[in-house]
């Protein structure tokens, strides 16, 4: 396919005998009804979907030639082409790139081969309001060519296999396909789309260079569209030619004072699939002892199966010398920045640089060091310069964030400072106060800062633990996630002072609040804690409470309960320990008890214990029980 190469779409290779007609899987049955029954907005992404699947086998390519120059020794210039025959209504996209055996053809495009299709059904089924973006972002992008076609032809042959090895794959998206062999002179894929009626803007070359200019200008490879141009002469043959429609150079490798905003979006759009601009991005390029070019994006917004992707691959796309080695070098950042995206260029790796290899370099992990330290200061700047961009980070990705706490002990302090809270302080900053914030508003005699983990945001606000630092107008931070407890196990301090959580341990409010002298241990305790046995570890009066009567208190060190009971759901072994029972002797409940004849008395102070563990959103042994002794004692007061 040099520049004047003829188009092999007016006269395809003919099928070999032995043509067979297969069924495409169920659910990739219900894609193609997706593409040709529910996008219209935006039908031009189609091309935007090829043009990038074409990328992606050049890039395979290339790596493969790294062990294999033989490869590449037929047509040694990657790049991708695009042609219309307006009468016949034919579109063409073509690439020079790895191909595909047969195998691979029915494998690929028949069948479902990755989990990231059914997600994408099972998030489409459910959309009332379909985003196209999805379409990329899950692997499905080859059927997007049935928006506009009614009739699709693939030809293909894998780099290195001979001429009659090429493959002819045929559909009309009408739940079958058709699979032969056919003799291919050239290596690589070309994908043949008979277009629609109406959909005759497709055949205009000036709608195509518009389309490649807009979703596919930052490809690495050059896209040359077929144009015929009039005579120069009367009487004059008109001449053809293939003009490169793209800026055919990485990006990243490109000065930033040339690079626009707009650059820099629409390359993250490409990479990405997400039609959505980034909150921000940084680009370096570093030189000295290690020699790499790095470009991070922080992202506005969540892909859809974000929180399904935990122990997915994740990181940034690895190139080495601009060539494509990887797509997901998890090696390069953490797993808590698994939401950066972007390019890492590095000039000093080998190319044939393995995971393994990466997983061992002493300059990957100098590497890794530096990139994690960009990611931060980008969050960092943000916060600081765009608050307001930040809150759309945080909603979006602050639950994971947070687990570099517990992972990235190096930069405990930078992750820290990014951590955003719900607390009990009335403030224009809502959901988002920082520690810094916190820290700077703590009264004058306040030594530490006090937090809760609960279940819900609910639970968290209406604790009653939170009654005396109200009354004293003391600042409490709201946890509500599941990885809070989780993470304050590995969290002590902020600033040189103590996170202590207000339903652990003994309450200590310094000057702030002064305890009462100790006074005797009134009697009513222990005859309550005998009633109780094992399923508290003691009674004892409370601190905290200025208007409930009663609520449990751990141990220091001990799991909160609203975790070691998520944890026993999950069928995991849990610490053994029993909570504190503390009671307000003020509240008319607990003065009633004193009143009660032991019978009643039993009756009261199993209430008295029901009652604070359901305010800690806990599950009774026996909740008929607590229902029938709740009836008896208010039909007894009547």
């Amino acid at each position: 396919m040099s520049e004047t190469t003829e188009s092999t779409n007016q006269e395809h290779p003919a099928a070999e005998e032995g043509a067979r007609r297969q069924a495409f899987q169920a659910e990739v049955q219900e894609v193609l009804n997706l593409m040709t029954h529910s996008l219209y907005s935006n039908k031009e992404i189609f091309l935007r979907e090829l043009i990038s699947n074409a990328s992606d086998a050049c890039d395979k390519l290339r790596f493969e030639a790294l062990g294999d120059d033989s490869l590449l020794a037929e047509d040694p210039e990657l790049r991708i082409e695009i042609e219309v025959d307006e009468e016949k209504r034919l579109l063409t996209i073509r690439d020079n790139g790895i191909g595909m055996s047969q195998d691979e053809v029915v494998e690929n495009i028949g069948t479902i081969a990755r989990s990231g299709t059914r997600r994408f059904l099972e998030k489409a089924r459910g959309d009332a309001e379909f985003d196209e973006q999805l379409i990329g972002q899950f692997g499905v992008g080859f059927y997007s060519s049935f928006i506009v076609a009614d009739d699709v032809t693939l030809l293909t042959r894998r780099a290195g296999a001979p001429e009659a090895e090429g493959v002819r794959w045929m559909s009309a998206g009408d739940g079958t396909f058709e699979v032969s062999a056919a003799s291919l002179p050239r290596r690589g894929t070309e994908v043949i789309l008979h277009l629609k009626e109406g959909e005759d803007e497709f055949l205009q070359t000036w709608t195509l260079r518009s389309l490649v200019q807009r979703y596919s200008d930052h490809i690495g490879f050059p896209i040359r569209l077929k144009e015929t141009k009039p005579a120069e002469e009367e009487g004059g043959e008109p001449t053809v030619e293939w003009t490169t429609v793209n800026q055919a150079s990485a990006l990243w490798t490109r000065p930033k004072s040339e690079i626009s905003d707009e650059d820099y979006t629409a390359f993250y759009q490409h990479l990405t699939h997400d039609n959505d601009e980034p909150l921000a991005w940084a680009h370096n390029a570093v030189e000295g002892a290690q020699n790499y070019t790095s470009l991070l994006y922080l992202p506005g917004k969540a892909p859809l199966d974000f929180m399904m992707q935990r122990d997915e691959r994740h990181g940034l796309k690895l190139y080495v010398k601009r060539v494509f080695i990887m797509d997901a070098a998890e090696q390069l950042l953490p797993h808590y920045l698994r939401m950066m995206r972007g390019v890492l260029d590095s000039s000093d790796l080998p190319l044939n640089v393995s995971r393994e290899l990466l997983q061992e370099n002493d300059g990957v992990r100098k590497i890794r060091a530096a990139v994690v330290k960009r990611s931060l200061d980008l969050l960092a700047k943000v916060a600081n310069q765009q608050p307001e961009k930040y809150t759309t980070f945080w909603s979006e990705f602050g639950t994971v964030l947070k687990e570099g706490i517990v992972e990235d002990m190096g930069n405990r302090e930078k992750i820290a400072k990014l951590l955003r809270f719900t607390s009990t302080a009335d403030t224009e900053a809502g959901d988002s106060v920082s520690l810094e914030d916190y820290v700077a508003r703590m009264k004058d005699d306040q030594e530490s800062i006090w937090y809760i983990t609960a279940d819900s945001l609910n639970a968290a606000k209406n604790s009653p633990h939170l009654e005396l630092f109200r009354q004293e107008g003391i600042e409490v931070l709201l946890m509500h996630e599941r990885v809070d407890e989780w993470m304050m196990g590995y969290f002590p301090e902020f600033d040189g002072k103590p996170l202590k959580s207000v339903a652990k341990g003994d309450l200590d409010l310094g000057d702030v609040a002064p305890e009462a002298d100790d006074a005797e241990k009134p009697e009513i305790l222990d005859r309550m804690k005998a009633v109780l046995g094992d399923a508290v570890q003691d009674v004892r009066a409370s601190r905290r409470l200025t208007d409930s009567a009663s609520c449990l208190v751990l141990g220091e060190h001990d799991m909160a309960l609203h975790l070691k009971r998520m944890l026993e759901q999950a069928g995991q072994a849990v610490p053994d320990s029993s909570p504190v029972l503390e009671v307000n002797l003020d509240h008319p409940l607990l003065q009633r008890l004193s009143e009660a004849g032991e019978g009643d008395f039993e009756e009261w102070t199993r209430i008295v214990h029901e009652q604070a563990v359901l305010a800690e959103g806990g599950q009774l042994d026996d909740p008929a029980a607590f229902v029938a002794r709740v009836n008896r004692l208010i039909l007894g007061s009547t």
